[in-house]
């Protein structure tokens, strides 16, 4: 049987929407009540979530930026360390230079002109008080002392005749035989040439006085240091300044001992105050001195003061014209602190030290320097022992300055490793990304 086309017809399976089979137009379905509910709540919570995760990622960049500020200001903070100042050393080594001079010295000159004939002693020779060094022979000076000798006997001869002459006229006036004119006139003519023998006598005499210094003695005890004469030599007479010395003798069993001190230390040195003496020549011993005497007046060239020393000398081992260090130990002063050279500052303002106060910033000192011990010196006011002291401060450190006060290595160089990692403007710190909103 055959029945229609339109009996036996497949159904229509689902078309898509806004298809149109067969012709037909199709309406697309409905939604449900429940999906038209839901549509709304998914959107608003991908907005909220888009917007949290916004929010967040502007927190984590604004604690980033903060970071960075903070380790930027950090960094920018100087790191010093701090020390102590320590009270002086129970005494105070002072080390100056001096110069060992003889008890007694003397340059011996020629008083007299002439030859040396002879010398008797030399370099190094130990002589006595009157002993011989040398003879000249002078020729001049001995006819000189012959012709007033004969002055001196005709001065007699003369002042023996007027003598008798005027004890005569004096006994031929008693007789009117002469005037007292005449006899007056003898009387003095007897006492002028009275006065004539004396200066004839006189002349004799210091002729043969200096015919003594045709004898060159030793005037003390001593050593003879130079000899700067030979044999046929010729002296002039009262050669100072003209010649050289003949002789030098030195009395050596005491030395004195010269030494400049600092106008600042001047005041603590005081009469029998003991020293001791290094020579250069004797390495590994010292030789004792006291302090014998000052001048009592600061040189206005040098500003120091001149302090004179005695050392025995009972075996001759220290010689005159020696270069000695002269060690002092000088009495503590109680104000006086010890810091490293380190510390100190030099400014417009003059010598200053820099201190941290309780808040850790930077105080300016000005203080006065006592003695420099090489790698420390001593403060003698304008330091506190409480004070805590910057041991290196910065060149352009200033007071008020904030500092990152250091105790120890470790904490030192944990310091600048972090200095190190911030050394450019962001350098060390990364900013994390925002992270990217997720669009549904």
């Amino acid at each position: 049987m055959t029945g229609t086309v339109g009996d036996h017809a497949p159904q229509d399976a689902p078309q898509p929407a806004g298809s149109q089979p067969h012709g037909r137009t199709v309406l697309p379905a409905k939604p449900t009540r429940k999906r038209r509910m839901l549509t709304p709540v998914v959107l608003g919570l991908a907005a909220l979530g888009a917007v949290g995760l916004a929010l967040h990622g502007i927190h984590l960049r604004q604690a980033s930026v903060a970071a960075l500020k903070a380790n930027a200001e950090e960094a920018a903070i100087p790191s010093v360390s701090v020390i102590t100042p320590t009270p002086a050393a129970a005494n105070k080594p002072l080390i100056v230079p001096g110069d060992v001079n003889a008890w007694y010295e003397a340059p011996i000159y020629g008083q007299v002109s002439g030859y040396v004939v002879k010398w008797y002693k030399d370099y190094g020779d130990a002589v006595k008080a009157g002993d011989l060094l040398a003879t000249i022979d002078t020729p001049t000076l001995d006819q000189d002392y012959q012709q007033a000798q004969a002055d001196l006997n005709v001065a007699l001869a003369d002042e023996k005749l007027a003598e008798i002459t005027a004890k005569r006229w004096e006994r031929l006036v008693a007789t009117t035989a002469v005037s007292q004119q005449n006899s007056d006139e003898k009387t003095y003519g007897y006492k002028a040439t009275t006065a004539r023998r004396l200066a004839a006598q006189s002349r004799v005499n210091s002729l043969k006085a200096s015919l003594d210094f045709k004898r060159l003695l030793a005037p003390f005890d001593g050593v003879v240091t130079a000899r700067e004469t030979d044999i046929g030599a010729f002296v002039k007479a009262n050669g100072i300044g003209n010649q050289v010395e003949m002789f030098r003798v030195a009395d050596v069993h005491m030395m004195r001992v010269f030494v400049k001190v600092p106008q600042i230390y001047a005041a603590a040195i005081r009469t029998g105050m003991e020293a001791s003496l290094h020579i250069p020549q004797y390495a590994n011993r010292e030789f004792t001195a006291k302090v014998a005497t000052t001048a009592r007046a600061i040189n206005i060239e040098s500003r120091t003061l001149l302090v004179e020393l005695w050392a025995p000398n009972p075996t001759g081992e220290l010689m005159p014209g020696t270069y000695a260090e002269v060690h002092f130990q000088l009495p503590p002063d109680p104000f006086a602190l010890t810091v490293p050279t380190t510390a100190l500052i030099f400014q417009q303002h003059g010598l200053q030290i820099a201190t941290v106060d309780a808040s850790d910033r930077i105080q300016l000192h000005e203080v006065k320097v006592g003695r420099d011990l090489g790698p420390n010196v001593t403060v003698v006011s304008g330091l506190k022992p409480t004070d805590r002291v910057v041991a290196a401060p910065p060149a352009a450190a200033y007071s008020g300055e904030r500092v990152a006060v250091v105790t120890s290595p470790t904490q030192r160089e944990g310091l600048e490793t972090v200095k190190a990692g911030h050394g450019g403007a962001s350098g060390g710190v990364t900013t994390p990304p925002l992270p990217k909103a997720r669009h549904s």
